[in-house]
């Protein structure tokens, strides 16, 4: 039941990622520091782990992308409970 009120919400996030790749990020400088860009990284997030946990993924993914951050490959992980073990 749960999965089907956070269907929509999904949608949504990824159609918010997609606007952004498609219509805000090709007119901006390119400034992420990691491999995949943090919304390749949050359309996997989300559509791999969900709604609530992929978007908790993609703000700490966003929230550690700065210039004194050391970037590099960075993929969505396979298991998150060590991540966020208060969402789960």
């Amino acid at each position: 039941m749960l999965k089907i009120l956070l269907f929509p919400l999904q949608i949504l996030l990824l159609g918010l990622i997609y606007f952004y790749k498609i219509f805000i990020s090709p007119i901006l400088p390119k400034s992420c520091i990691y491999t995949p860009s943090c919304s390749t990284y949050g359309l996997h997030a989300i559509k791999k782990f969900g709604p609530v946990k992929g978007s908790f993924l993609t703000i700490k993914r966003v929230a550690s992308c700065h210039p004194k951050s050391a970037g590099g490959f960075n993929p969505v992980p396979d298991n998150i409970k060590g991540d966020a073990k208060w969402i789960i």
